[in-house]
């Protein structure tokens, strides 16, 4: 029952056998985490990447001068991890926190290569799950870089509208690279 929201969405993908899922089933592991819980924490390993079924997190890093500057969101059937650590089993350089209780399946570092192993279509799906986080990483840098924040804003209002429903305003502001104060200020523009 519990991968069941996770198996309809590989199912999107790729088509497994009963024996494949059975496998994917015992390599992987359903896990609870309650609001404010960390998933990974700035300076441990990443050990796990993580399905959301349900449940927000937050991905973000914290500056030598203790600001926090948030990365990325995560919600349901999106993928949850400090991923640049993840791959390397190297320190990470961001926290992932939960906003809301959260349920996840992980995949741990060494059952992740042994799935991949016995079910290459897996490597497949998370190869091209990789590709549409590293085009989504790109238009993000293009976007700071050419676009104003109101315009930022209006994209991230479009693009992730589920999101900014789920969570404070302040924390939209740190993803956009603003100050909440300018962020009313937009809002109220835009009100206008």
């Amino acid at each position: 029952m519990q991968h069941s929201s996770f198996l309809n969405y590989i199912d999107k993908y790729i088509d497994l056998t009963e024996k494949e899922i059975d496998f994917l089933r015992s390599n992987t592991s359903y896990k609870k985490y309650l609001k404010g819980e960390y998933i990974v924490q700035q300076g441990t390993i990443c050990k796990h990447t993580n399905f959301i079924i349900s449940g927000c997190t937050i991905n973000f890093y914290i500056d030598q001068k203790g600001q926090e500057h948030i990365v990325t969101f995560a919600i349901e059937n999106w993928w949850s991890a400090d991923i640049s650590s993840f791959i390397t089993q190297a320190p990470s350089d961001f926290n992932v926190k939960c906003l809301e209780d959260t349920e996840v399946i992980q995949f741990t570092y060494q059952n992740q290569d042994k799935i991949f192993q016995h079910i290459p279509k897996m490597e497949t799906l998370f190869r091209k799950l990789l590709e549409k986080a590293l085009v989504a990483s790109q238009k993000r840098i293009v976007n700071n870089f050419s676009l104003s924040a109101k315009d930022q804003y209006l994209y991230f209002k479009t693009q992730y509208s589920n999101i900014e429903q789920r969570v404070p305003q302040y924390m939209v502001a740190s993803y956009l690279g603003i100050t909440k104060e300018f962020l009313s200020k937009i809002k109220a523009q835009l009100v206008k």
